[in-house]
């Protein structure tokens, strides 16, 4: 089950997979509170999550379109390859598409790639580094 989510839910699962284990306090995203955006978890029963990602809207650099960026993915091992961080995203992806938004795009991290791509993201960028986080590469998802 997904549901929409309080910021303080999704902070624990992205420091735990995302940030190293640091404090949750140093987890938070200046993006977190922007006008409209929304966080969401993937429950596998009343109170265990596998997944969680936040959503916002924010247009990619030379796109004057309507975009929304994806932040903070993260799916806790025991939860790996089990089809729940895929659920979650087309979860977003048609709640997105009722704000007459054209895309989703998203720094993903290297590692990640594969599973964007499974997902129908494209790579729009060269290799990055984002310090202290790793090398990453820009990714959208065309919704229209």
């Amino acid at each position: 089950m997904i549901k929409f989510v309080p910021l303080e839910l999704v902070l624990p699962l992205r420091s735990k997979m995302l940030r190293d284990g640091a404090d949750v306090n140093e987890c938070i995203f200046p993006t977190d509170h922007v006008e409209g955006v929304f966080h969401l978890a993937y429950y596998v029963d009343e109170t265990e999550f596998a997944t969680v990602a936040t959503f916002f809207p924010k247009e990619i650099e030379g796109k004057a379109t309507r975009g929304y960026q994806l932040r903070g993915m993260a799916t806790d091992t025991p939860f790996f390859g089990k089809g729940y961080g895929a659920a979650l995203l087309k979860y977003a992806t048609d709640y997105i598409k009722t704000a007459k938004a054209e895309y989703i795009w998203c720094n993903a991290r290297t590692s990640a790639v594969d599973f964007y791509k499974k997902q129908g993201f494209e790579i729009v960028s060269d290799e990055f580094e984002i310090a202290g986080v790793g090398p990453h590469y820009i990714m959208i998802l065309n919704l229209i």
